[in-house]
């Protein structure tokens, strides 16, 4: 019979992988070491081997489970069958909202992940490219011409630049915060979609 593992033993790794988010996010990941991770956890280093091998799984775990959140929520929403509009401000919406609480794995997703091995950073980017995809169906729904002249997935990714580095100035301790912020960058975002045009094609004979 296979051993199974204790709620203790999962609530100790994730106590260690939001202590190594944190390190990694304010320190970046060359300048942590094991040794200071395992003093953030209050745990031996032989203790934090235990749970991960080494930093370099941490990263992987960090930047996976991330990813693989986001991911999930937009499979969520779409299971909920609303139309284009209404579904585009939801994921906005939702996906502001999941970054207030990871601030430190979306940090470390963005600016660590170039660290990662060829595999594992592919693997990483096949998911991140799922949750785009899951905007731009969004939006080339509710802009069949952006679709078919192939920018619902550009457009999208000037959405994510909002929203992804909204974490290097709205401040924690701010008078703004995230619950306040995700409606605005909705009614931004929608508010000037229908004002975005479709660049005329090059005239023949031109160099793409």
């Amino acid at each position: 019979m296979a051993r199974t593992r204790s709620p203790a033993y999962d609530d100790q790794r994730e106590m260690i992988l939001a202590h190594a988010a944190d390190l990694f996010a304010r320190r970046g990941y060359p300048a942590t070491s094991m040794n200071q991770l395992a003093e953030a956890c209050g745990l031996s280093k032989p203790t934090l081997y235990h749970y991960y091998r080494d930093k370099y799984a941490l990263l992987v775990q960090i930047a996976e489970g991330h990813v693989g959140r986001l991911a999930e929520l937009v499979a969520e929403i779409e299971a909920e069958g609303l139309p284009a509009r209404p579904r585009l401000h939801r994921l906005i919406i939702r996906f502001v909202q999941e970054y207030a609480g990871a601030q430190n794995a979306h940090r470390v997703l963005t600016e660590d992940v170039r660290f990662l091995g060829d595999v594992d950073r592919e693997r990483i980017l096949v998911t991140e490219r799922r949750v785009v995809d899951g905007f731009a169906r969004a939006l080339g729904e509710l802009r069949p011409d952006l679709d078919a002249a192939r920018l619902a997935v550009p457009v999208s990714m000037l959405l994510f630049g909002m929203i992804n580095w909204m974490f290097t100035w709205l401040r924690p301790d701010g008078s703004l915060d995230h619950e306040t912020m995700a409606p605005i960058v909705a009614d931004l975002f929608l508010g000037g979609l229908p004002h975005v045009g479709v660049p005329a094609p090059p005239p023949r004979g031109d160099t793409p």
